[in-house]
């Protein structure tokens, strides 16, 4: 997340009504029940593995914003979401930034609802794909690989992609973003924020994944959101998922971290419920922003679970009727 190394120094150093069911009906359930099945075993942790020694790997350089190294996470990123249905959402996938001076690019998909009337409300699933690049050495070793900031977001939202490109469940559209120049400042979110808020985008919710490699030690929920008490998503997505998937951090409040990642620029513009979905607390990873963030350290297992567990939480937000997410 940006610019919280301060704030791990401060940590550590304080110790750180129903209807009757037709029989085509029971056949539509019979498929819906399917279906939350194969969710929960859509992706693995092979596959996760497989992802995140691409993206984290040291060709990428750090994958600094405007660098050689993130034009080839660019490049994957894309080709991932041609192999799956994902279509670009603008020309092309790539969205240039307007706010950055070495050529940077968000990349950016959509799903179209399947739904003639919900298919124009839009839901956006976003991570980071960006990270600092090359920095002071340590042992020897100069890149920082950013595996869990912020490789593990990409790759979960690239699975997320998978799922729905290659399903097409969602009744309203489904826009993935992968944002440029998150370290920067927020940059690439900041751009297509405004962007879309400049064409009248009915944006429903923005969902956005950061630092999902390590599993949280003795939480009594799966992962936090920032923002909790900012909406009721925390609730309606827990209802979804049918168990106490999403929890409250303090830690995340008292450093007001709800303003220090790509959700924010969506809560500023379009006032619509906008959250950051975490499994690192301060205390379960000790190598933010620097060389030690490696693949080796990631839980893929953890990744895969966490895949598996949201998709049917972003399909019921796709699906509900009403929108059921409001801000408190």
């Amino acid at each position: 997340m940006k610019l919280l190394s301060y704030l791990l120094l401060t940590l550590f150093a304080m110790n750180c009504g129903s209807t009757p069911i037709s029989q085509t009906s029971a056949v539509e359930t019979t498929e819906t029940s399917k279906s939350t099945e194969s969710n929960k075993t859509f992706t693995d942790a092979d596959r996760i593995g497989e992802m995140m020694n691409y993206l984290a790997s040291n060709d990428m350089k750090g994958r600094e914003a405007g660098s050689e190294g993130i034009e080839m996470a660019a490049t994957y990123i894309e080709n991932h979401f041609k192999s799956y249905g994902v279509q670009p959402y603008f020309e092309t996938y790539r969205d240039t930034l307007s706010n950055f001076k070495e050529p940077a690019y968000n990349i950016v998909g959509v799903v179209e609802g399947n739904d003639p009337d919900l298919k124009d409300e839009y839901v956006l699933i976003g991570a980071h794909y960006d990270h600092i690049g090359t920095i002071k050495p340590e042992n020897g070793d100069y890149i920082a690989n950013g595996a869990n900031d912020n490789a593990s977001g990409t790759t979960s939202v690239l699975e997320m992609a998978r799922y729905f490109g290659t399903k097409k469940t969602n009744k309203r559209s489904l826009i993935f973003a992968l944002f440029s120049a998150e370290e920067k400042g927020l940059l690439g979110s900041k751009h297509l924020a405004k962007k879309l808020k400049e064409e009248d985008m009915d944006l429903y919710t923005m969902l956005n994944f950061e630092m999902t490699g390590v599993p949280l030690q003795d939480k009594d929920y799966f992962m936090y959101i920032t923002g909790y008490d900012m909406s009721n998503l925390a609730e309606v997505g827990n209802t979804y998922a049918k168990e106490n998937l999403i929890g409250f951090l303090p830690t995340a409040k008292e450093f007001n971290l709800y303003q220090r990642s790509d959700n924010y620029p969506f809560h500023e513009e379009f006032g619509v419920p906008s959250h950051t979905f975490c499994t690192f607390d301060f205390t379960n990873f000790a190598y933010y922003h620097k060389v030690g963030d490696e693949v080796s350290l990631m839980d893929f297992d953890h990744m895969a679970t966490l895949v598996n567990k949201t998709i049917p939480v972003i399909e019921d937000i796709a699906n509900a009727v009403t929108r059921e997410i409001k801000l408190n």
